[in-house]
C-alpha cells in the first residue's frame, strides 16, 4: 500500500494515521473503534464522559483507564450514575482507577441527570438522536492532520444544544473530539487502511 498524504506505514505493512501507531493501545483503538459509528444513549453518554475527562490530558491516559471508568461509574448506567450522592462522589475522588478531577466527576453526575431528563422528555434514544442530528454530510478524508480543525460549526451547535439541555463540560472542541470518536465525522487520513464506515 502506498500511503497518501501523512498516513504512515507500520511494521505490519498497513498505513495508518500517525497517532494510531504510537502504542499498541492506540493501534487497536485506531483500527477498531475510532471513527466507527456509535449509537445508543448509554454508549454515547460514555463517550461524552470520557472525552470530558480527556480534556487537558493525553487520550492514552483515558484509554488505559477505560475499564476503571466503567467500574467506577456502574457501567455508565444512567439511572445509577444520576443517583450517585455525596458518598459516591467522595469514592470517585479517591479512585486511582480514574482521573480524580472534581469538576469532571461533578460534570459526569450532572450529565447523567441531564440525559435522564432528555429521555424522560423525548423517549429512549433521545441522546442518540440529538447527537447524530449534528452529523455533517460526508466529506473527503483529510490528507494531513493540519487540515483537521479543533472544532467545526457542527460541534459548536452540538455543544450549544447540549448545554441548553443542562449538560456541562461539553465545549465545541470536546464535542468535536467526541464526533470524531463516534463516527459522526471520518477524520482518518487519506491512505489510512481503515475503510470508511458503511453505516451511520
Amino acid at each position: 500500500m502506498t500511503p497518501v498524504g501523512d498516513a504512515v506505514v507500520g511494521d505490519d505493512g498497513l498505513a495508518r494515521c500517525p497517532w494510531g501507531l504510537s502504542t499498541p493501545d492506540y493501534v487497536a483503538y485506531h483500527d477498531t473503534e475510532w471513527g466507527r459509528p456509535v449509537h445508543g444513549d448509554v454508549a454515547i453518554f460514555e463517550r461524552i464522559t470520557l472525552e470530558a475527562f480527556q480534556s487537558g490530558l493525553a487520550w492514552i491516559t483515558i484509554l488505559r483507564k477505560r475499564e476503571g471508568f466503567r467500574s467506577a461509574f456502574a457501567g455508565f448506567d444512567l439511572a445509577a450514575v444520576a443517583a450517585f450522592g455525596p458518598d459516591d462522589r467522595a469514592r470517585l475522588l479517591e479512585d486511582a482507577g480514574i482521573v480524580r478531577n472534581r469538576a469532571k466527576v461533578d460534570a459526569t453526575l450532572t450529565n447523567a441527570r441531564a440525559t435522564l431528563a432528555l429521555l424522560d422528555a423525548d423517549g429512549e434514544g433521545a441522546l442518540d438522536r440529538l447527537v447524530w442530528s449534528f452529523a455533517p454530510e460526508p466529506r473527503p478524508r483529510p490528507r494531513s492532520h493540519s487540515e483537521v480543525a479543533p472544532s467545526t460549526p457542527e460541534s459548536v451547535a452540538l455543544a450549544k444544544a447540549l448545554k441548553k439541555r443542562g449538560f456541562v463540560f461539553v465545549g465545541p472542541t470536546t464535542m468535536y473530539a467526541a464526533m470524531q470518536a463516534m463516527g459522526l465525522v471520518d477524520d482518518h487520513l487519506q491512505g489510512c487502511h481503515v475503510p470508511p464506515a458503511a453505516a451511520r
